[in-house]
């Protein structure tokens, strides 16, 4: 597949509904008594991992094929031990989270996963659970992953590593607890929509600036929840109309999470012109409309204590510092390793191929920036669904374009993104 170059980003458009939100709504609803019923669910490889883990437990999904899913749960206490390893496919985090609902069931459960979940550090998550009781074995630190239920006691435990997948876990097995409270600590805020969730659905949780605490529940009730669009799904198509002269775009309804959407702070220090207004609160997330219109760039540096809130967005950081006047820097995103992929290389790769100039760290990356477009050329995704979309993003801003190997793997976490691409891209009097 050959992305073309475009002149300019033009339109209005809505995102799916956040990923990490939709897992999480979708897993409480499994565990919950009662029928719940999420709308604006983003539907994407990594969700239906979390409709087949909801399904394998005993849950029964309700599901038309759009963006409405109901689930009538089965209670806390309650997963129906499954006949079969539960397959949770691509998604990392359905699997650590599925983690912490697990080990306080009855019963004994095994989760795998495709290559690349198999092969992610998965002993992160179980080493927390395992200081609460929990019986929980990796395959030498990988998935499969066993677990046999046991009884739960609360602990204090500070993240070795800034994981919000970790945190989650652990705040999820402390509702199984024999009491409370179960603490995580942070060095540096990590994604809290686990946390935002707990509290919306009545929960007891007690949150400071660097930790979290929950208490056991006898139950969770039923619950509607509306999820707004996923800010991650919007950051390819904000890149791309920030790089490309002429552009105007508008995305309506994006959760702006300030623990999630860390690139608008970013790109602010660059120089972009980025208006966020409609400000208003969906299901207890922050969420606005923006507009986006190009600019010139200056180069900027990403510190540690920012990565946590775009970690994701990355590689669309990379890609900006290549437009950028002067020297981006990307230090203390050793977590881009234990990805999809191997991040720092996959990202270095994939724009070195297309002309950009981009050095490696060992904790992320240098890009010299040229405020002009690359040269284009053909990068491998390499089974990563965030380096598909930057080759995309690439495509429309080179010069050439840019061939995709592998480009159906952006379906993990957007199908139908290509086509979203492709009908906002203005396409004459490129530069």
């Amino acid at each position: 597949m050959k992305v073309e170059p475009a002149a300019s980003l033009r339109g209005a458009i809505a995102v799916p509904g956040v990923k990490g939100i939709s897992q999480r709504a979708v897993l409480l609803g499994a565990f919950a008594d009662g029928e719940s019923r999420i709308t604006g669910f983003g539907r994407a490889a990594d969700t239906e991992s979390a409709l087949t883990v909801a399904r394998a437990v005993g849950a029964e999904v309700l599901d038309g094929g759009g963006d409405e899913i109901r689930i009538r749960g089965v209670g806390l206490r309650n997963a129906r031990v499954a006949a079969a390893p539960i397959d949770c496919g691509n998604a990392g985090t359905v699997m650590r989270l599925t983690c912490g609902l697990l080990v306080g069931q009855r019963g004994t459960f095994e989760l795998v996963g495709d290559e690349s979940l198999t092969h992610r550090p998965h002993e992160r998550v179980a080493a927390p659970l395992r200081l609460m009781g929990a019986a929980i074995e990796t395959t030498n630190g990988h998935a499969p992953i066993r677990i046999t239920g046991s009884e739960l006691h609360p602990i204090t435990y500070e993240l070795p590593v800034a994981s919000a997948q970790v945190k989650s876990a652990v705040l999820l097995a402390g509702l199984l607890a024999s009491s409370g409270p179960t603490t995580v600590v942070e060095t540096f805020p990590t994604r809290d929509h686990t946390e935002r969730m707990l509290e919306s659905l009545g929960l007891r949780i007690a949150r400071t600036a660097n930790s979290a605490a929950v208490w056991p529940a006898e139950r969770i009730e039923g619950f509607e929840l509306e999820i707004p669009g996923e800010f991650s799904s919007a950051a390819p198509f904000i890149t791309a109309a920030v790089l490309l002269s002429g552009s105007d775009l508008v995305i309506k309804g994006l959760n702006v999470n300030p623990l999630r959407a860390g690139m608008l702070d970013v790109l602010d220090r660059m120089g972009a012109r980025v208006a966020v207004f409609n400000r208003r609160s969906v299901g207890g997330e922050a969420v606005a409309d923006l507009e986006i219109r190009s600019t010139p760039l200056v180069a900027t540096t990403v510190e540690r204590e920012e990565v946590p809130r775009l970690v994701d967005e990355l590689p669309l950081v990379a890609l900006l510092g290549a437009f950028a006047h002067g020297t981006t820097t990307v230090t203390g995103a050793e977590e881009l390793r234990a990805k999809e992929t191997d991040r720092i290389e996959t990202v270095t790769t994939a724009l070195r191929a297309i002309g950009v100039h981009i050095q490696a760290r060992p904790d992320g990356f240098t890009i010299r920036g040229v405020p002009a477009r690359p040269r284009g050329g053909t990068v491998d995704a390499a089974g990563d669904h965030r380096i598909a979309m930057l080759a995309a993003i690439s495509g429309v801003t080179s010069r050439e374009g840019v061939r995709i190997v592998g480009p159906e793997c952006a379906a993990i976490s957007y199908p139908g993104f290509y086509d979203v691409l492709a009908n906002l891209a203005v396409t004459s009097e490129i530069d």
